[in-house]
């Protein structure tokens, strides 16, 4: 079984900078491409930010300059520094990743979720 466990969300001004970490657990063989999506209420789940194994990052023009994802593939986790925070950031913020098992079935994994409130 494998879980994605995200912290840091929270409340802050606009102008202001939050990091958001998601570690993942588990029987674990590898993981490939890691992402963020966010959902603001009355809105449909959007892709914020996506990075490979490798290293290589793709933004949503939302967010490009503001936002930078990373990864630590020995601690398999994944971050997102957001920077320059704006209300319509507000939603909450979703970590995804492609998990190869230890019994060798890859899924797309999900976080619970976490709360990222700007206000102005």
């Amino acid at each position: 079984q494998v879980q994605l466990v995200e912290s840091g969300g929270g409340s802050v001004q606009a102008g202001g900078s939050l990091t958001l970490s998601c570690a993942t657990f588990g029987s674990i063989f590898r993981i490939y491409a890691m992402a963020w999506y966010r959902q603001a209420p009355g809105k449909r789940r959007e892709l914020v930010a996506t990075i490979t194994r490798a290293g290589s990052t793709d933004y949503a023009d939302s967010v490009k300059g503001r936002f930078t994802i990373s990864r630590d593939n020995v601690k398999n986790t994944v971050y997102l520094q957001m920077n320059s925070l704006k209300s319509e950031d507000t939603a909450v913020y979703y970590c995804n990743a492609d998990v190869t098992s230890r019994s060798g079935s890859s899924n797309p994994y999900w976080g619970q979720g976490t709360q990222v409130t700007v206000s102005s």
